[in-house]
């Protein structure tokens, strides 16, 4: 008989449930306590939705189509492993060792895959029949084709030589990641970060990559042939001019202006503005800032006051909007993936005896932003994106949704 047929190995329901309790003393050092090792265990179809699997040995298992979502793995080693058409919703996958594992067709929506290693890699054996062999899934080692990895967080991933042939990484951080030489033909890419990401002999030929963040990252000895790159955003510039008056001096004018109630200062009326260069905004008073279509991409914008302002269009990806005043602020159509709002007033801004403005948020982007504890009563959220967003004791009293 090959060793083939005798690597993998079966477990009962029971059996599994033992090793379970037992790693779980493991990891909260308690007596009885003992590290799963499931290495090559048949776990094809399981159900395994929000276990504590940290730092467990899945060696070449084969978790094939295994309903997985929330489950911890952090620091897992699941080398070799099969993975293909997997749940993983929302899984931790950080610093795990994915080297050679297959995750063709899985399903990693909003995982965090920070620092793991999705290199290649093989295991190799002595099979009595056929001498010395590899262990190869059908899917084949190292693959991510047709994975859907839409919101995930790749920050520092290691992925040099990975195949990932139409796979989605729509909103996923890969800022760091390390893609020299990985093959993401006809990739989804639209909205991921890769700041400061290697892909350097990469093939992204067809790929998708509009509206993504590219900021310190060199094409030069990567293949982008057919690949779209609109809109996508670059470094910022070193100063930007506004009507020949430095950004940081026209922000300081309308500051004052909202300060002194319009006694001092002048109120800004800006247009398509990168306001990076700014660095911060942090609890600075611009009510009424007419700055449509700017760039506002990773700012400190905590405790900012912007009641009324219009921020139409607006790339506010990833701003520290903690605890703003947005009350009557126009964000229409504005991009906010990732956004921490926790806190923020959203409510509507009293313009008047009995007068009210609501925010509009008709059109948003704020796919896996943070609206903890934020206000939006009545707030217009028409068409709005909400995927994964963060909605623990966010007040959404009387907010215009659809359906």
């Amino acid at each position: 008989m090959s060793a083939v047929a005798n690597l993998h190995r079966s477990l009962d329901p029971q059996t599994l449930r033992r090793t379970l309790e037992a790693h779980r003393r493991y990891l909260t050092n308690r007596t009885g306590g003992r590290r799963a090792s499931l290495a090559y265990a048949d776990l094809s179809g399981f159900r395994l939705e929000g276990i504590d699997l940290r730092d467990a040995d899945l060696t070449g298992a084969l978790l094939s189509g295994a309903l997985m979502a929330g489950i911890k793995l952090e620091r897992a080693i699941l080398f070799g492993a099969d993975l293909r058409d997997s749940d993983l919703r929302r899984a931790d996958l950080s610093q795990a060792d994915l080297r050679g594992a297959t995750l063709r067709g899985a399903d990693l929506t909003g995982a965090s895959l920070a620092g793991c290693d999705l290199r290649e890699g093989r295991i190799a054996f002595q099979d009595r029949d056929e001498g010395f062999r590899y262990l190869d899934h059908a899917g084949g080692p190292g693959e991510l084709n047709f994975a859907v990895l839409a919101g995930a967080n790749l920050s520092g991933a290691q992925m040099t030589g990975a195949s990932a042939l139409a796979t989605d990484f729509t909103d996923a951080d890969l800022s760091g990641a390390q893609l020299a030489g990985a093959r993401l033909i006809k990739a989804k890419l639209d909205g991921a970060n890769l700041t400061g990401a290697d892909v350097a002999g990469a093939d992204l030929s067809g790929a998708s990559l509009k509206r993504a963040i590219l900021i310190r990252v060199d094409f030069s000895f990567a293949t982008v042939e057919g690949a779209d790159l609109s809109d996508v955003l670059l470094a910022p510039p070193a100063v930007v001019y506004v009507e020949d008056r430095p950004l940081p001096q026209v922000i300081v004018a309308h500051h004052a202006f909202c300060e002194s109630h319009g006694k001092a200062g002048s109120a800004a009326r800006l247009s398509a503005i990168d306001f990076r260069p700014a660095r911060t905004l942090r609890r600075r008073k611009l009510s009424g800032l007419i700055a449509p279509g700017s760039i506002f991409f990773g700012l400190d914008m905590e405790g900012v006051e912007l009641q009324g302002a219009d921020l139409s269009r607006c790339d506010l990806r990833g701003v520290n909007l903690r605890m703003a005043d947005l009350r009557g602020a126009r964000l229409i159509d504005a991009q906010l993936t990732r956004a921490d709002l926790r806190g923020a007033l959203m409510g509507p801004l009293e313009i008047g005896a009995g007068r009210f403005v609501p925010t509009d948020l008709s059109r948003a982007n704020l796919r896996h932003a943070d609206l903890r504890q934020a206000r939006l009563l009545r707030a217009r959220l028409l068409q709005a994106d909400l995927t994964d967003a963060k909605l623990e004791d966010c007040d959404l009293t009387g907010a215009e949704r659809d359906g």
